[in-house]
Protein backbone atom coordinates (compact mmCIF):
# COMPACT_ATOMS: atom_id res chain seq x y z
CA UNK A 1 0.00 0.00 0.00
CA UNK A 2 3.02 1.97 0.41
CA UNK A 3 3.66 2.70 -2.82
CA UNK A 4 -0.13 3.53 -4.14
CA UNK A 5 0.45 7.43 -3.93
CA UNK A 6 2.90 6.87 -6.72
CA UNK A 7 0.75 4.59 -8.51
CA UNK A 8 -2.09 6.70 -8.21
CA UNK A 9 -0.44 10.08 -9.47
CA UNK A 10 0.71 8.07 -12.52
CA UNK A 11 -2.58 6.95 -13.84
CA UNK A 12 -3.59 10.78 -13.26
CA UNK A 13 -1.02 11.74 -15.35
CA UNK A 14 -1.00 8.92 -17.91
CA UNK A 15 -4.64 8.71 -18.66
CA UNK A 16 -6.14 12.33 -17.69
CA UNK A 17 -5.14 15.68 -19.61
CA UNK A 18 -4.44 18.80 -17.93
CA UNK A 19 -7.66 20.51 -17.94
CA UNK A 20 -9.07 17.27 -16.21
CA UNK A 21 -6.51 16.78 -13.86
CA UNK A 22 -7.31 20.40 -12.79
CA UNK A 23 -10.43 19.86 -12.55
CA UNK A 24 -10.21 16.94 -10.10
CA UNK A 25 -6.88 18.82 -8.30
CA UNK A 26 -8.88 20.59 -5.39
CA UNK A 27 -11.53 17.90 -4.30
CA UNK A 28 -12.58 18.83 -0.92
CA UNK A 29 -13.23 16.36 2.12
CA UNK A 30 -12.92 16.43 5.73
CA UNK A 31 -9.71 15.28 6.55
CA UNK A 32 -9.59 13.39 9.46
CA UNK A 33 -5.83 14.35 10.28
CA UNK A 34 -3.92 11.35 8.54
CA UNK A 35 -5.00 11.71 4.56
CA UNK A 36 -8.52 10.04 4.72
CA UNK A 37 -11.97 10.71 6.44
CA UNK A 38 -13.26 9.13 8.89
CA UNK A 39 -14.66 6.94 6.19
CA UNK A 40 -11.68 5.95 4.42
CA UNK A 41 -11.84 8.28 1.54
CA UNK A 42 -8.76 9.44 0.09
CA UNK A 43 -9.29 12.45 -2.72
CA UNK A 44 -5.93 10.75 -4.24
CA UNK A 45 -7.55 7.68 -4.81
CA UNK A 46 -10.88 9.36 -6.24
CA UNK A 47 -8.74 11.25 -9.29
CA UNK A 48 -6.56 7.88 -9.59
CA UNK A 49 -9.54 5.83 -9.92
CA UNK A 50 -11.54 8.52 -12.13
CA UNK A 51 -8.50 8.19 -14.48
CA UNK A 52 -8.22 4.87 -14.59
CA UNK A 53 -12.03 4.49 -15.30
CA UNK A 54 -12.28 7.51 -18.38
CA UNK A 55 -11.84 5.17 -21.03
CA UNK A 56 -15.06 3.59 -19.56
CA UNK A 57 -16.82 6.20 -19.30
CA UNK A 58 -15.53 8.35 -22.48
CA UNK A 59 -15.09 5.51 -24.88
CA UNK A 60 -16.69 1.87 -24.17
CA UNK A 61 -19.90 2.96 -23.04
CA UNK A 62 -19.51 6.97 -24.09
CA UNK A 63 -21.81 8.32 -21.68
CA UNK A 64 -24.09 11.00 -22.36
CA UNK A 65 -24.94 12.97 -19.60
CA UNK A 66 -28.61 15.17 -19.01
CA UNK A 67 -29.70 17.81 -16.80
CA UNK A 68 -26.49 17.53 -14.58
CA UNK A 69 -27.44 20.96 -13.70
CA UNK A 70 -29.79 20.17 -11.36
CA UNK A 71 -27.24 18.70 -8.84
CA UNK A 72 -26.75 21.53 -6.16
CA UNK A 73 -22.83 23.12 -6.29
CA UNK A 74 -22.85 22.86 -2.45
CA UNK A 75 -24.82 21.28 0.39
CA UNK A 76 -26.19 17.85 1.25
CA UNK A 77 -28.48 16.04 -1.30
CA UNK A 78 -29.26 12.73 -2.46
CA UNK A 79 -29.30 11.10 -5.91
CA UNK A 80 -31.67 8.42 -5.97
CA UNK A 81 -31.27 5.99 -9.08
CA UNK A 82 -32.59 3.00 -10.61
CA UNK A 83 -29.76 -0.33 -10.36
CA UNK A 84 -29.11 -2.79 -12.81
CA UNK A 85 -26.72 -4.82 -14.90
CA UNK A 86 -25.68 -6.92 -12.55
CA UNK A 87 -22.10 -5.46 -11.71
CA UNK A 88 -22.19 -1.98 -10.15
CA UNK A 89 -21.14 -0.42 -13.53
CA UNK A 90 -24.01 1.70 -13.43
CA UNK A 91 -23.05 3.37 -10.17
CA UNK A 92 -19.47 3.59 -11.26
CA UNK A 93 -20.78 5.28 -14.40
CA UNK A 94 -22.48 7.49 -12.04
CA UNK A 95 -19.80 8.85 -9.78
CA UNK A 96 -17.35 9.60 -12.97
CA UNK A 97 -20.56 11.33 -14.41
CA UNK A 98 -20.88 13.85 -11.35
CA UNK A 99 -17.15 14.19 -11.01
CA UNK A 100 -16.55 15.02 -14.71
CA UNK A 101 -19.40 17.22 -15.31
CA UNK A 102 -20.14 19.28 -11.69
CA UNK A 103 -17.89 22.64 -11.27
CA UNK A 104 -16.59 22.97 -8.81
CA UNK A 105 -16.30 18.96 -8.54
CA UNK A 106 -18.63 17.01 -6.29
CA UNK A 107 -17.67 13.75 -5.20
CA UNK A 108 -20.92 11.75 -4.87
CA UNK A 109 -21.23 8.95 -2.06
CA UNK A 110 -22.17 6.02 -3.26
CA UNK A 111 -24.30 3.95 -0.44
CA UNK A 112 -23.87 0.41 -0.45
CA UNK A 113 -25.72 -2.85 1.06
CA UNK A 114 -24.87 -4.08 4.13
CA UNK A 115 -22.67 -6.86 2.58
CA UNK A 116 -20.54 -5.34 0.67
CA UNK A 117 -18.12 -3.75 3.93
CA UNK A 118 -17.27 -7.41 4.17
CA UNK A 119 -15.94 -8.32 0.30
CA UNK A 120 -12.20 -8.54 1.11
CA UNK A 121 -9.72 -6.20 -0.78
CA UNK A 122 -13.13 -4.33 -2.93
CA UNK A 123 -14.47 -2.94 0.95
CA UNK A 124 -11.48 -1.11 1.18
CA UNK A 125 -10.62 0.16 -2.26
CA UNK A 126 -14.85 0.97 -2.33
CA UNK A 127 -13.57 2.95 1.09
CA UNK A 128 -10.93 4.60 -0.32
CA UNK A 129 -13.68 5.90 -3.19
CA UNK A 130 -15.81 7.16 -1.05
CA UNK A 131 -18.42 4.61 -0.70
CA UNK A 132 -19.96 3.72 2.79
CA UNK A 133 -21.77 1.36 4.55
CA UNK A 134 -25.71 2.01 4.18
CA UNK A 135 -26.40 2.61 8.25
CA UNK A 136 -28.16 5.11 9.22
CA UNK A 137 -25.34 6.49 11.30
CA UNK A 138 -23.50 6.79 8.08
CA UNK A 139 -25.81 8.71 6.31
CA UNK A 140 -26.60 11.03 9.19
CA UNK A 141 -22.79 11.76 9.44
CA UNK A 142 -22.12 12.54 5.94
CA UNK A 143 -25.44 14.45 5.12
CA UNK A 144 -25.06 16.98 8.42
CA UNK A 145 -21.71 17.39 6.65
CA UNK A 146 -23.28 18.34 3.51
CA UNK A 147 -22.01 15.63 1.18
CA UNK A 148 -24.08 14.42 -1.88
CA UNK A 149 -24.99 10.83 -1.52
CA UNK A 150 -25.42 8.06 -4.31
CA UNK A 151 -28.38 5.84 -3.48
CA UNK A 152 -29.75 3.05 -5.03
CA UNK A 153 -33.62 2.96 -3.48
CA UNK A 154 -34.38 -0.78 -5.08
CA UNK A 155 -31.51 -2.03 -3.66
CA UNK A 156 -30.49 -5.87 -4.66
CA UNK A 157 -33.81 -6.71 -6.22
CA UNK A 158 -33.05 -4.18 -8.88
CA UNK A 159 -29.71 -6.20 -10.09
CA UNK A 160 -31.56 -9.69 -9.73
CA UNK A 161 -34.50 -8.78 -11.89
CA UNK A 162 -34.47 -10.60 -15.50
CA UNK A 163 -33.59 -9.58 -18.77
CA UNK A 164 -37.19 -9.01 -19.67
CA UNK A 165 -38.65 -6.97 -16.84
CA UNK A 166 -35.50 -4.54 -17.81
CA UNK A 167 -36.08 -0.68 -16.89
CA UNK A 168 -39.59 -2.12 -14.45
CA UNK A 169 -38.42 -0.91 -10.94
CA UNK A 170 -38.66 -2.58 -8.10
CA UNK A 171 -40.94 -0.80 -5.02
CA UNK A 172 -38.50 1.70 -3.78
CA UNK A 173 -37.25 1.63 -0.25
CA UNK A 174 -38.09 3.95 2.61
CA UNK A 175 -35.55 4.86 3.74
CA UNK A 176 -34.05 7.08 1.23
CA UNK A 177 -37.16 9.70 2.29
CA UNK A 178 -36.58 9.31 5.86
CA UNK A 179 -33.29 10.54 6.01
CA UNK A 180 -34.31 13.07 3.75
CA UNK A 181 -37.18 14.40 5.87
CA UNK A 182 -35.49 13.97 8.96
CA UNK A 183 -32.37 15.90 7.23
CA UNK A 184 -33.93 18.82 5.28
CA UNK A 185 -32.19 17.51 2.09
CA UNK A 186 -33.32 17.31 -1.40
CA UNK A 187 -33.98 14.17 -3.27
CA UNK A 188 -32.39 14.01 -7.01
CA UNK A 189 -34.04 11.56 -9.19
CA UNK A 190 -31.40 9.87 -11.54
CA UNK A 191 -32.08 7.45 -14.68
CA UNK A 192 -29.83 5.22 -16.03
CA UNK A 193 -30.64 3.97 -19.68
CA UNK A 194 -27.96 1.28 -21.33
CA UNK A 195 -27.09 -0.59 -18.30
CA UNK A 196 -29.59 -3.12 -18.55
CA UNK A 197 -28.73 -3.99 -21.85
CA UNK A 198 -24.96 -4.39 -20.78
CA UNK A 199 -25.27 -8.83 -19.95
CA UNK A 200 -29.02 -9.44 -21.58
CA UNK A 201 -27.51 -13.43 -20.65
CA UNK A 202 -26.95 -13.16 -17.11
CA UNK A 203 -28.13 -15.83 -13.98
CA UNK A 204 -27.56 -16.14 -10.44
CA UNK A 205 -25.81 -19.02 -8.26
CA UNK A 206 -27.36 -19.07 -5.17
CA UNK A 207 -23.80 -18.86 -3.53
CA UNK A 208 -23.91 -16.64 -0.52
CA UNK A 209 -19.97 -15.47 0.19
CA UNK A 210 -19.51 -13.17 2.74
CA UNK A 211 -23.47 -12.07 2.97
CA UNK A 212 -24.16 -11.68 -0.94
CA UNK A 213 -27.66 -12.28 -1.87
CA UNK A 214 -25.83 -14.72 -4.54
CA UNK A 215 -23.19 -14.81 -6.90
CA UNK A 216 -23.91 -13.34 -10.98
CA UNK A 217 -22.22 -15.04 -13.85
CA UNK A 218 -22.70 -14.11 -17.13
CA UNK A 219 -21.45 -16.10 -20.22
CA UNK A 220 -20.46 -12.65 -21.83
CA UNK A 221 -17.08 -11.76 -20.19
CA UNK A 222 -16.99 -8.07 -20.14
CA UNK A 223 -20.31 -5.84 -20.51
CA UNK A 224 -21.66 -5.47 -24.05
CA UNK A 225 -20.12 -1.49 -25.36
CA UNK A 226 -23.78 -0.28 -24.66
CA UNK A 227 -24.26 3.72 -24.75
CA UNK A 228 -25.02 5.33 -21.06
CA UNK A 229 -27.48 8.17 -20.66
CA UNK A 230 -27.80 9.24 -17.39
CA UNK A 231 -30.68 11.63 -16.69
CA UNK A 232 -30.70 13.41 -13.40
CA UNK A 233 -34.41 15.21 -12.92
CA UNK A 234 -35.21 18.21 -11.01
CA UNK A 235 -34.68 17.88 -7.23
CA UNK A 236 -37.56 17.00 -5.23
CA UNK A 237 -38.19 18.36 -1.39
CA UNK A 238 -39.73 15.47 -0.31
CA UNK A 239 -39.18 17.39 3.49
CA UNK A 240 -41.98 19.99 2.29
CA UNK A 241 -45.31 20.07 4.38
CA UNK A 242 -43.20 18.04 7.18
CA UNK A 243 -41.79 18.14 10.43
CA UNK A 244 -38.48 15.87 11.14
CA UNK A 245 -40.77 13.53 13.36
CA UNK A 246 -42.43 12.91 10.10
CA UNK A 247 -39.38 10.61 9.07
CA UNK A 248 -40.97 8.36 11.53
CA UNK A 249 -44.04 7.98 9.68
CA UNK A 250 -44.95 5.47 7.73
CA UNK A 251 -47.73 6.88 5.71
CA UNK A 252 -45.48 10.15 4.80
CA UNK A 253 -42.56 7.37 3.76
CA UNK A 254 -44.52 5.77 1.89
CA UNK A 255 -45.57 8.45 -0.50
CA UNK A 256 -42.28 10.16 -0.55
CA UNK A 257 -41.17 6.74 -2.06
CA UNK A 258 -43.88 6.35 -4.69
CA UNK A 259 -43.46 10.36 -5.34
CA UNK A 260 -39.48 9.65 -5.83
CA UNK A 261 -39.86 6.17 -7.99
CA UNK A 262 -42.59 7.87 -10.81
CA UNK A 263 -40.19 10.67 -10.98
CA UNK A 264 -37.19 8.22 -11.69
CA UNK A 265 -39.59 5.99 -13.84
CA UNK A 266 -40.28 9.08 -16.23
CA UNK A 267 -36.85 9.70 -16.68
CA UNK A 268 -36.69 6.60 -17.72
CA UNK A 269 -39.50 6.46 -20.21
CA UNK A 270 -38.33 9.73 -21.51
CA UNK A 271 -34.58 8.40 -21.95
CA UNK A 272 -35.88 5.29 -23.34
CA UNK A 273 -37.73 7.20 -25.98
CA UNK A 274 -35.62 9.86 -27.10
CA UNK A 275 -32.51 7.39 -27.41
CA UNK A 276 -31.66 6.75 -31.40
CA UNK A 277 -30.50 2.83 -30.23
CA UNK A 278 -28.77 0.50 -27.43
CA UNK A 279 -25.09 1.32 -29.06
CA UNK A 280 -25.93 5.04 -30.01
Amino acid sequence: MSSSPALLRFLSHALLDDKQRQHCSNLTYTDAGHGFDVFGLSPDWVQGMFALFQPLYQHYFRVESHGIEHIPKTGAAILAANHSGMLPIDGTMIYCDVLHNTHPARIPRPVTDHFVPSLPLISTLYARCGTVGGSRGNVQALLSRGELLLIFPEGVPGISKPFRERYQLRPFRVGVIEMAVRHRVPIIPVAVIGAEEQFPLRTQVPLKLFGAPFLPISPIPVPLPVRYHIHYGAPIPVYEGTSEADADNPQITKAGAARVQQAVQALIEEGLRTRKGIFQ
